[in-house]
């Protein structure tokens, strides 16, 4: 506990009633994890017990969720920093799906291609770390589901920080049965623990921290030419147009000049694209200009979740944004029957400077 109030106090916060509780629960599992052992004032650690039937359960996993900004990930980042434990494992969520779907597809053909993949991924991982675990798409849940089923089968202990509880996973009533197995698996293999303090610390960053990459981008309301140029970008023209190749098929770019691609949002978003596409793109591009975020409805459901899905890759990679829309985020995404997910999204869209405003930065961005 004393390592979460101490880092808590070097980041200028104290920890809120929610945090504390989670924190004590991450003391808990540590030393589950570890089975500390005090040796002439040396900390040993247990090593990985050999594979074998009837040999003693892992240490029960966690699932802390909550709101956005609430300090779930902090809280689980400081937690993997300090776990002396050799065979652990930190991996973000779509980062770790491309990396299952490439190792699936080199035993394609195996009727245990899920169970190799993932054996490939992690060998003699004791302890996975999987950050923003959230799922939207039904696909997806199917692969989700057969990647937890071998996680436990291989008796690996997970930490997890979605937004939401288990049984609020891809809500969509026509879909949710098929990831019912999978929530019985979370709710039987980690204690569900909620961090929901009054405080969203995204919001409340304090002046002159640090930034990220992505930070260091901007939020142009409404993007006019003016704008873009005191941001100091130049507006492409048509002769700048140029389709890139994002596995094996073309994606439409407004503009790409060396480490900066510049994308209008419907052709990126309101095409079939996938986050896929965004991770290699992401790997590209060092910053990125998207324009046009529009005022988003109903009719723009699945441009909606690609956008956010987009947002979580470019943040997760501290990939520098400027975005242009017609509103502030929280009305660009404030529409009805929207993914719920998106409260992230303007959460993480809340940490760009708003180019906007007469007191907003005008750090060059380059052309």
């Amino acid at each position: 506990m004393e390592m979460f109030e101490l880092a808590a106090q070097r980041a200028g916060f104290a920890l809120d009633s929610s945090q504390f509780a989670a924190a004590r629960r991450l003391t808990a599992l540590g030393e589950a994890l570890t089975r500390r052992r005090r040796l002439l004032g040396r900390v040993r650690e247990v090593p990985p017990p050999v594979r074998r039937p009837g040999r003693a359960a892992p240490a029960r996993g966690l699932y802390l969720w909550g709101p956005v900004g609430r300090g779930k990930s902090w809280l689980a980042d400081t937690f993997y920093e300090s776990l002396e434990l050799r065979h652990k494992h930190r991996v973000h969520f779509h980062e770790f799906f491309r990396e299952f779907h490439t190792a699936c597809a080199r035993h394609r053909g195996d009727r245990a291609a899920a169970d190799l993949a993932v054996a490939e991924l992690l060998g003699d991982c004791r302890f996975l770390y999987f950050d923003e675990f959230h799922v939207h798409d039904p696909g997806d849940a199917m692969m989700i589901g057969r990647v937890l089923r071998s996680l436990v089968d291989r008796r690996i202990t997970l930490l997890a920080t979605p937004n939401y509880r288990p049984a609020e996973l891809l809500p969509d009533p026509v879909h949710h049965p098929l990831f019912a197995p999978a929530i019985t698996l979370l709710e039987g293999h980690l204690d569900v623990v909620e961090v929901a303090g009054p405080r969203d610390h995204r919001a409340a960053r304090r002046p002159g921290a640090a930034r990220t990459g992505f930070e260091r981008g901007g939020f142009l309301r409404p993007g006019t030419e003016e704008q873009f140029a005191a941001a100091g970008l130049r507006v492409p023209g048509p002769a700048e147009r140029e389709s890139l190749t994002v596995r094996g098929r073309g994606i439409a770019a407004r503009a790409v000049r060396g480490d900066l691609v510049w994308f209008d949002f419907h052709e990126l978003c309101s095409t079939p694209t996938s986050t896929l596409d965004y991770l290699d793109l992401a790997d590209r591009f060092g910053s990125w200009v998207l324009s046009g975020l529009p005022r988003l409805g109903p009719g723009h459901r699945d441009a909606a979740q690609r956008f956010a899905n987009l947002v979580d890759v470019l943040c997760d990679r501290g990939v520098r944004l400027h975005l242009a829309g017609e509103a502030p985020p929280a009305e660009c995404l404030g529409g009805g029957a929207l993914p719920l997910d998106l409260d992230r999204t303007v959460s993480r869209l809340g940490l760009l400077p708003d180019l906007a405003a007469p007191e907003a930065s005008r750090t060059p961005a380059g052309a």
